[in-house]
C-alpha cells in the first residue's frame, strides 16, 4: 500500500520531537537575579553563616525567592535587578572582608528537568550580557621568572658536577656566574654551553661567565608565557562555573576575555588574576633567625614571614615549585584537620625524591606567592606588580617523598579548597594587567534578544502565511514541520555542551526558517507536476518525495559544507552563526522530509482520492 509509514517509524519521528522539545523547555523558564556569596582565605561557607544571612534579610524587610547552600557558595535568588544591588551592598557591609559578595544570573529551571540533564541553551556575551577584558601579559616578569629559573639550575648542576663558584646572579640579559679561578671557568663553560646550546655563553673578565638569552629564547619564552597563561586562565575559569567563557589570543602579547553572565566585574578580576603558585625550600638551620630579623641575613637565605607573624630563615635554592604540580585536591588528615593532596608529574617527583633523600629529619616549608598590581608604573606606563610571598607551613620530612605527598598547617577547609582549587588551576606563568574592560549589561542583551525574536517572529508569521495560501492542506503540514523545525534547534542547542548563541547565531536560525521550507516547496511541486502528468493523487505524493529528494540533498550538503568551513576557519560571532545554521540544516532536512511524510501518510496516506488540497 502506498503512502504509509510502519508504526515504528511514525512514532521515530514523534519520539525524536518529544526529546528535543523535553530539553528545550528550560528555555522557558529564564534566569534569576542572584546574589553569590563565597568565602575569602581565612573564612568558609556553612550552615551557620546561611542563617546568619538568611535573618538578616528577613529582618531588613527584603523579599527574596530563595536562599540555599549550593556547593561551596551561598547563592540567594531575587525577583528583580534593584534588589540585587541593594542586598549585595548590605551584606557586603555587613560580612566583611573575609567574604566574596558577587552578583550573579542563575538558572531557574526545574529540578526535575535538571535531574534529566536539560539546563537552558548557552548565551553568548552580546545575549546575556557580561564583561569583556582586555588583558596584557606582563612579559618582563616572564624574561624575569626565566633567569630566576636559570639560577636555580645553574647552581643545581654546578653542585652536582662539583664546579665551585663564588655567586650566581641574574644579569641584564642573563645570568653572571663568578668562579674562583679560571681553570674551573673554562669547564664551567664547556659544561653549561653543552647542555644548554640556546644560551650564549661568554667570559666577562674578572672570573666572571655570563650566559645571555638569544633572541630565539626570548622569542620562545614570550610565546610560552602567553600559551600558558591562556591555557591556565580558562582552566581556572572553567572550574569555577563561568559557562562558556570565550578566551583567545590577540596580537603577540595580550589575551581577549569574554565571561557571559557575570555581572561583577570585581568578581571576574579576583577570578583572571589570581597568580598563587607554591616553592618549597629548607629551613636554614645553620643560622640564627634572630640574626636575620636583626638585619643580617645570611647570603644564601631569605627572612619570610609565616601566617602567624612569626619570622622564618629559609634557603634560597629551590627545591620544587608549582610548574610541577598535575593535581591537587582538598581533604582531612586522621586529626580531622584540613589538609592539600599534592600529586606531581614525573620531573617534579624526581626532583622532590633527590631534594627530600638528603634531608630526613629536617624542616621544609611550603612557600605561598601571589602577585598584586601596585600603584606605581614603569616606564612605559605598565602597572608594576608586587611580589608577596608568606610560609604556609613548615613540616619535618619524615620520609623521603615522591610525586604524592600532602600539605597540612592550614588554618579552615574553604582555604584548603581555594588552595588546591588554585593549584590545580595551575599560576600564571606572568602576571597580566587588564588594559580594556568592558561590561555588557542584562538589559542590551535582552534587547539584542527581543530584536532577534522579532526577525524570527515576523520571517516565521509570513511564511506560514504563505504556506497556507499557497499549498492549503499541505501548507499547514509544512508549518507543522517548520514549527517543530524551531523547537528542534533550541533543543539541540541546549543539549550539545560546547553550542552557545549569539546574535549572529539567530541570524542563523532566521535563515534556517526560509531554508527549511524550500524543501516542502521542491516537494510540493513535484506532487502538482505529477498530479499534472495524470497520476493519482497517491502516486504523485510518492513520486513527489522520492523524486525531490536528491535534489534537497544536493543543496543542502553544499551549504551544510559551507557551513563546517565556516566552524574550522571562523572564530567568535562567525563560529556561532554557523552552528546554528549546520544544526538547522539537519533537522530542517529531518521535518521536511521524514516528519511531513510522517503527517502526510497518516492523513492521506492510503485512501482512495479523487484531488489533494495541494
Amino acid at each position: 500500500m502506498l503512502n504509509k509509514y510502519p508504526l515504528w517509524k511514525t512514532l521515530m519521528v514523534a519520539l525524536v520531537i518529544a526529546v528535543c522539545a523535553l530539553y528545550a523547555s528550560p528555555n522557558l523558564y529564564g534566569e534569576d537575579h542572584a546574589v553569590q556569596i563565597s568565602a575569602g582565605r581565612n573564612a568558609q561557607i556553612d550552615e551557620p553563616l546561611l542563617n546568619q544571612v538568611k535573618a538578616e534579610l528577613e529582618q531588613s524587610g527584603i523579599t527574596f525567592k530563595s536562599i540555599a547552600l549550593e556547593g561551596e557558595q551561598i547563592l540567594v535568588r531575587l525577583n528583580d535587578g534593584e534588589t540585587q544591588l541593594k542586598i549585595k551592598e548590605q551584606l557586603e557591609k555587613s560580612l566583611g572582608k573575609d567574604y566574596v559578595v558577587a552578583l550573579n544570573l542563575a538558572s531557574a529551571t526545574p529540578d526535575w528537568l535538571e535531574s534529566l540533564g536539560a539546563s537552558p541553551m548557552k548565551l553568548g556575551l552580546d545575549l546575556r550580557g557580561g564583561v569583556h577584558f582586555l588583558m596584557e601579559v606582563d612579559m618582563n616578569a616572564a624574561i624575569t621568572r626565566a633567569k630566576e629559573q636559570m639560577v636555580d639550575d645553574f647552581r643545581t648542576s654546578l653542585r652536582e658536577e662539583k664546579l665551585r663558584y663564588r655567586r650566581v646572579d641574574e644579569a641584564a640579559n642573563g645570568v653572571d656566574i663568578q668562579f674562583r679561578d679560571q681553570e674551573t671557568l673554562d669547564k664551567a663553560q664547556t659544561f653549561l654551553s653543552t647542555n644548554n646550546r640556546d644560551l650564549l655563553f661568554s667570559d666577562k673578565g674578572d672570573m666572571v661567565l655570563s650566559a645571555t638569552l638569544s633572541e630565539q629564547r626570548l622569542k620562545d619564552i614570550r610565546e610560552y608565557a602567553l600559551k600558558q597563561n591562556i591555557t591556565i586562565m580558562r582552566n581556572r575559569v572553567n572550574q569555577l562555573g563561568v559557562a562558556e567563557p570565550v578566551i583567545q589570543r590577540q596580537g603577540a602579547d595580550r589575551i581577549v576575555v569574554q565571561l557571559p553572565g557575570i555581572q561583577d566585574t570585581a568578581r571576574a578580576k579576583e577570578i583572571l588574576n589570581a597568580t598563587a603558585t607554591l616553592q618549597f625550600r629548607m629551613v636554614d638551620l645553620d643560622h640564627d633567625v634572630r640574626d636575620a630579623v636583626d638585619g643580617r641575613v645570611p647570603p644564601g637565605s631569605q627572612l619570610l614571614m609565616d601566617r602567624r607573624g612569626q619570622p622564618q630563615l629559609l634557603e634560597n635554592r629551590i627545591m620544587l615549585t608549582g610548574d610541577h604540580i598535575v593535581d591537587a585536591s582538598s581533604s582531612f588528615d586522621e586529626y580531622g584537620r584540613p589538609q592539600v593532596n599534592i600529586k606531581l608529574d614525573s620531573e617534579g617527583g624526581n626532583k622532590m625524591s633527590q631534594g627530600t633523600k638528603d634531608n630526613i629529619g629536617k624542616p621544609m616549608a611550603t612557600v605561598f606567592i601571589e602577585y598584586k598590581p601596585s600603584a606605581e608604573k614603569d616606564k612605559d606606563g605598565k602597572t608594576v606588580f608586587e611580589k608577596h610571598e608568606e610560609v604556609i607551613n613548615v613540616a619535618t620530612i619524615q620520609a623521603r617523598l615522591g610525586r604524592d605527598f600532602r600539605i597540612t598547617g592550614i588554618d579552615s577547609p574553604s582555604e584548603a579548597q581555594n588552595l588546591s582549587l588554585l593549584l590545580r588551576a595551575g599560576a600564571l606563568v606572568a602576571p597580566i594587567q587588564i588594559v580594556e574592560e568592558r561590561t555588557v549589561g542584562p538589559s542590551l542583551g535582552q534587547e539584542n534578544i527581543d530584536l532577534g525574536m522579532q526577525a524570527i517572529f515576523w520571517g516565521l508569521a509570513v511564511v506560514l502565511i504563505f504556506m497556507v495560501i499557497y499549498y492549503q492542506k499541505f501548507g499547514m503540514v509544512a508549518n507543522l514541520a517548520l514549527l517543530a523545525n524551531l523547537v528542534m534547534i533550541v533543543g539541540v542547542m541546549s543539549m550539545i555542551p560546547g553550542a552557545t548563541l549569539t546574535l549572529p547565531g539567530m541570524a542563523g536560525i532566521v535563515l534556517t526558517v526560509g531554508m527549511a521550507v524550500d524543501a516542502n516547496v521542491l516537494i510540493f511541486e513535484r506532487i502538482r507536476e505529477e498530479i499534472r502528468d495524470g497520476r493519482s493523487p497517491q502516486q504523485a505524493i510518492h513520486h513527489g518525495y522520492d523524486s525531490a529528494l536528491s535534489t534537497i540533498a544536493d543543496a543542502n550538503i553544499t551549504t551544510l559544507i559551507a557551513a563546517l568551513i565556516l566552524f574550522a576557519v571562523g572564530t567568535g560571532p562567525v563560529k556561532g552563526f554557523s552552528i546554528t545554521l549546520a544544526i538547522g540544516i539537519i533537522t530542517s532536512m529531518f521535518t521536511a522530509i521524514i516528519g511531513t511524510r510522517a503527517v502526510v501518510n497518516a492523513v492521506w496516506g492510503g485512501k482512495r482520492l479523487e484531488k489533494l488540497s495541494i
